[in-house]
């Protein structure tokens, strides 16, 4: 792809055109494809969340199995999160992480858009990963490998959701079970939407990747000049 073509590929996204002309000074056009790629393969109606934050490690894990399942959209109940490097591989990078202060808030505004909100828990009534609901949009949301999810969102939910496991060991590590449950969910959700990420979101993500894009190269000049 040419510069021009991918200008104006960019521009048919809805791009300012001071955005465009810094990006393509500062992104190849096939880096830049493949980010758009990448946004087209997303699921934007399954959304993780994430109560327990403060073991970085399991989190960041988590963070990274979202960016390869494609779901987008990512949930901290923190003030501040700083993902461990090893776990993450810079997938925190690739997803929408959003935080909020309280698990209230951001279970409220899940309902707010529709979603049906799922905790990971071990309940008498809990469906399976076979069995959730996904004909409308679906938010699972995982706590600690201690002490679970806590008393307010199960409180709050809409349900919940659980692993069947046929051995001794009563549970697994968050970022196994977050794994196992939304590769399946958002596959199955995938099986009738598709990839259903909105183009306002594509658009707001590519403008902030190609803003931090530009950001890191003018910081690479001040440092070498």
């Amino acid at each position: 792809m040419s510069r021009v073509a991918h200008s104006r590929t960019l521009r048919d996204r809805g791009l300012a055109v001071g955005m465009i002309e810094d990006e393509v000074r500062t992104v190849t056009p096939e880096r830049a494809a493949k980010v758009q790629r990448a946004l087209d393969r997303r699921v934007g109606s399954v959304v993780c969340v994430m109560e327990a934050v403060r073991r970085r490690h399991n989190a960041s894990a988590l963070i990274r199995s979202c960016e390869a399942f494609g779901v987008h959209e990512v949930h901290l109940i923190t003030a501040y999160f700083r993902p461990s490097v090893g776990a993450a591989r810079g997938a925190e990078r690739w997803v929408h992480l959003r935080t909020f202060p309280t698990v209230a808030e951001s279970i409220a505004e899940l309902h707010a858009r529709g979603f049906k909100v799922y905790v990971a828990d071990l309940a008498d009534d809990a469906y399976t990963p076979e069995t959730l609901p996904v004909d409308g949009p679906v938010a699972v949301l995982f706590g600690s490998e201690v002490r679970g999810v806590s008393a307010e969102a199960r409180s709050l939910a809409d349900g919940a959701v659980m692993i069947p496991m046929r051995g001794l060991t009563e549970s697994l590590n968050v970022s196994v079970s977050g794994a196992i449950l939304l590769r399946a969910v958002a596959d199955r959700r995938r099986s009738l939407v598709g990839d259903d990420l909105g183009d306002d979101e594509k658009r707001r993500f590519t403008a902030e990747w190609l803003a931090a894009e530009a950001d890191g190269r003018r910081g690479l000049r001040a440092r070498t000049e």
